[in-house]
């Protein structure tokens, strides 16, 4: 597996190795050893899986605040999304900066988001499907959001897409509004 820093130096790109011939390939793509050996020591017990049936579907940007905080392990097995992870940790040097890269079932990359970043995506294809583990299970009461086009973050997605949108992600507050108890110092 090949580890690839980003901008943001917690949010790591994931391109593991995958074995082919004439009848396909294969590929690990959680391997708890390998994981920990490359410095990624988290303890995932969840998997959870999306499906979108339209291209330009819009999920996020989504968070759980402590002490229900979650790391994901994000990869799309079917079609292609352009995914997205937010500094919001209070204090942080890139608060409020993103990072964004294309996960598709095609170059069967990774990203790690650790506790700290919102995370969305959009589908960059019809019928996309997107895969995560993460440590931490689904908490009602801690769910949170930021506006997908937040203008102070600023993010740039995919030109020519107008985004499908659920009622929640629609409403979903400015990062100078959204609730958040994630301080820089506590992860450092």
């Amino acid at each position: 597996m090949k580890l690839i820093e980003t901008n943001l130096k917690e949010i790591i790109l994931i391109e593991p190795e995958v074995y082919g011939d004439h009848r396909g390939w294969f590929m690990e793509t959680y391997n708890n050893i390998k994981f920990k050996a490359a410095g990624i020591d988290y303890n995932f017990f969840q998997d959870n899986q999306s499906f979108s049936a339209s291209s330009g579907t819009l999920r996020g940007l989504h968070y759980q605040l402590n002490p229900k905080a979650q790391t994901k392990l994000v990869r799309c097995t079917i079609g292609s999304i352009y995914d997205v992870a937010v500094d919001i940790r209070k204090g942080s040097p890139t608060y409020g900066q993103w990072y964004g890269t294309v996960l598709s079932s095609d170059n069967k990359k990774q990203l790690l988001i650790p506790k700290g970043f919102a995370h969305g995506f959009m589908t960059l294809t019809e019928g996309a499907e997107v895969q995560y583990k993460v440590d931490e299970v689904y908490s009602p009461e801690n769910d949170r959001g930021i506006l997908w086009s937040d203008p102070e973050i600023d993010i740039t997605w995919p030109k020519g897409i107008n985004p499908v949108l659920s009622s929640k992600d629609e409403k979903a507050p400015l990062l100078k509004d959204a609730e958040n108890n994630f301080n820089y110092g506590d992860f450092v």
